[in-house]
C-alpha cells in the first residue's frame, strides 16, 4: 500500500520546499478567505521555483470557472481542490479547458450526509479523488478537528470502490499513523496539524508527519 500525502495551507516557498524536501508528493495553495490564504501573484512566483514532480494543488472555494482557470494557469498549478460552492459541473468544464493531466479533488465534510455525497460524486469521472475534511460554524478546512474515524472507517473508508479517498480534519504527526490503519485511505491531507503558527510550518512536524505516514502504509502493505 502506498499513500499520497499532501502538506496544504502554505504560503511561503521555504515552507513549500519543506514539504517537497520531507517526501511529500504535493503541497497545497489556500486562494480562499483562510488565515493562510495566499494570492495568485504570490504563489505564481513559487510554483516555478519547486520541483517538478512536486503536485502543485491550489484550493478554492467560490471561485468561478473563469477564475479558477486563470489562477491555474498563472500559478502552474497540477491540481484543484473544490469544494461544493463550485457547483456540479465545475469539474467537467475544468477539465474541458484544462485538460486530463489535471488533478481535480472534490472536498466533502464528514457528517450524516457523507456517505450519499460520496456516492454522487463516484459517478462524475472528472473527479480524481474525493477528500474527506471537518469543518467548524466559521472554517470549511483546516480545523485542526478529527471526525470520528470508527464511524468513518465503517460508513465510509471502508468500501470506497474505485473512488480514490483523502483523509482530512485534525491529523497531526501523533495521530497520522493511527489514521491511516483505521481508515485505509488513498491519501492524507494536513494543515494546521504541522504548523507553528496559522500560515507558518513547523519544520519537524512536516517531516515526522510524512514520515508516520510512509510508514503506516508500508506496515499496512505488510500486513502488520
Amino acid at each position: 500500500m502506498s499513500i499520497w500525502v499532501k502538506i496544504c495551507g502554505n504560503t511561503s516557498l521555504e515552507d513549500a520546499w519543506l514539504a517537497a524536501e520531507a517526501g511529500a508528493d504535493a503541497v497545497g495553495f489556500v486562494f480562499a478567505t483562510s488565515p493562510r490564504h495566499v494570492t495568485a501573484e504570490q504563489v505564481a512566483s513559487i510554483s516555478p521555483r519547486l520541483p517538478d514532480a512536486l503536485e502543485k494543488i491550489g484550493v478554492f472555494v467560490g471561485s468561478s470557472l473563469d477564475e479558477i482557470e486563470a489562477t491555474v494557469r498563472a500559478c502552474r498549478l497540477t491540481g484543484v481542490q473544490l469544494h461544493a460552492e463550485g457547483g456540479a459541473n465545475l469539474p467537467v468544464q475544468l477539465r474541458e479547458r484544462l485538460g486530463p493531466r489535471l488533478r481535480i479533488l472534490r472536498v466533502v465534510h464528514f457528517g450524516s450526509a457523507v456517505t450519499e455525497q460520496v456516492a454522487a460524486l463516484a459517478q462524475d469521472k472528472n473527479i480524481d479523488a474525493v477528500l474527506v475534511d471537518s469543518r467548524t460554524a466559521t472554517a470549511v478546512g483546516g480545523t485542526g478537528i478529527a471526525y470520528d474515524w470508527d464511524m468513518a472507517a465503517n460508513s465510509l473508508f471502508g468500501s470506497p470502490g474505485e473512488l480514490r479517498l483523502i483523509a482530512a480534519g485534525g491529523l497531526t504527526p501523533e495521530n497520522v499513523f493511527e489514521a491511516i490503519a483505521r481508515l485505509i485511505p488513498w491519501g492524507v491531507d494536513v494543515a494546521s496539524g504541522v504548523e507553528a503558527a496559522p500560515g507558518r510550518k513547523d519544520p519537524d512536524k512536516v517531516r515526522v508527519f510524512v514520515a508516520k505516514a510512509r510508514a503506516a502504509a508500508l506496515a499496512r502493505s505488510q500486513g502488520q
